[in-house]
């Protein structure tokens, strides 16, 4: 079969990204555009975070002024401010579509985050998420165990934190098996596993409650490419070769429980080149959907594209109202163009300098908007 020279997309959604506040949100915003996708979902690890509806509200507006044309979907951080009042006045309003829950330091800004061994406290909330079909954007990793007195089977890294939480989702889903819950940023096989085996008795015309989001940068990277390459380094970390093979497996099945969800996530070249401390994220915002292209035509997989980068995605968060603002805020739709494209050595203005994925390499697909 005769590979296409173009794809029209549509209305494309990136479902987890990271815009920051000041320079690097005036920086960065605009890329989501540029980068393939009419509509963005937020997160909400600011600092301080964003837990309530002045806050989520201001800060939506400043998204919209650096723009116009995207449609950006925000999110609640999952803390101890937050209240099932809160949550059902939010909710009912469509001022949030969902509440990012980060594991308390597993990542950047996550200080503010909860206990993954007990989310029982934080249930009336949930109870009333599932009564708006709000979703539930988990960060699934399990913090290290910070004593001298744990056995071996209680260590936690890196490698083995995603799946050590795992039982902790599992149980969620058998709590509330009507609550919408996103298992993000997916890293191993078996985070794929899982997602699979809580969807086995769905059927097509089911909806869908417990999915995976997966970014450009982890269908790329193994744990040899992060080693020792700063800019490489996220959280949670690429995986071994095998995880990579599931990940791209899943991304291109077409599965509806798997879907794109970029993890885009900029910081200043100096956060990333610092001997101690280095900042974990990896920013593909500039160039996500040809990065994505990129590996569905290796897998030959490009007939699911669309399904990855927008149906899915869409169809699992399940809101009409999100695709009727889209369609209104841009007339314009993301296709994929078969010719090359370099991703340029670094993104910057006046005060910030941001090296991307794969700075410097080409790409076969490019993004246009008709």
């Amino acid at each position: 079969m005769s590979v296409p020279t173009e794809i029209e997309l549509g209305i494309t959604a990136d479902l987890h990204v990271h815009l920051r506040e000041g320079a690097m949100m005036e920086l960065i915003t605009p890329t989501v555009k540029q980068g393939g996708f009419s509509i963005a979902y937020v997160m909400p690890n600011l600092v301080p975070p964003v837990t309530s509806i002045e806050r989520v509200t201001t800060y939506h507006e400043s998204l919209k002024k650096l723009s116009p044309t995207t449609t950006f979907l925000m999110s609640f951080y999952l803390s101890k401010e937050l209240t099932p009042e809160l949550i059902e006045e939010a909710g009912s309003k469509k001022i949030i579509y969902g509440i990012k829950c980060y594991p308390a330091g597993v990542t950047t800004n996550s200080k503010f985050g909860v206990d993954p061994n007990d989310f029982s406290s934080f249930y009336p909330i949930f109870e009333v998420m599932q009564k708006h079909g709000l979703v539930l954007n988990i960060h699934g990793e399990k913090p290290a165990v910070k004593n001298t007195t744990q056995s071996e089977e209680d260590d936690i890294h890196v490698l083995n934190a995603e799946p050590k939480f795992l039982p902790a989702l599992r149980k969620l889903h058998q709590d509330f098996p009507k609550l919408k819950i996103v298992l993000e940023h997916c890293t191993t096989s078996d985070a794929v596993a899982l997602i699979r085996e809580l969807n086995k008795d769905t059927k097509p015309e089911d909806e869908v409650y417990v999915a995976g989001t997966i970014t450009a940068h982890h269908l790329s990277l193994t744990i040899d490419n992060w080693a020792g390459n700063p800019i490489n380094f996220c959280k949670p970390v690429a995986k071994l070769p095998k995880d990579k093979r599931a990940l791209v497996e899943a991304a291109t099945s077409g599965e509806r429980w798997f879907f794109f969800g970029s993890d885009s996530a900029p910081h200043p070249i100096e956060a990333k080149s610092t001997h101690v401390g280095v900042c974990a994220g990896v920013y593909t915002q500039s160039h996500a959907l040809g990065y994505l292209a990129d590996v569905f035509e290796e897998s030959n997989k490009l007939e699911n594209l669309v399904k990855f980068a927008s149906t899915n995605g869409l169809g699992f968060y399940a809101q009409p109202q999100i695709l009727e603002q889209a369609a209104k805020l841009d007339k314009q739709r993301a296709w994929v163009v078969k010719r090359p494209v370099q991703v340029p050595e670094v993104i910057a203005n006046s005060q910030l300098r941001v090296v991307p994925f794969r700075a410097g390499e080409t790409l076969n697909w490019a993004v246009e908007w008709r």
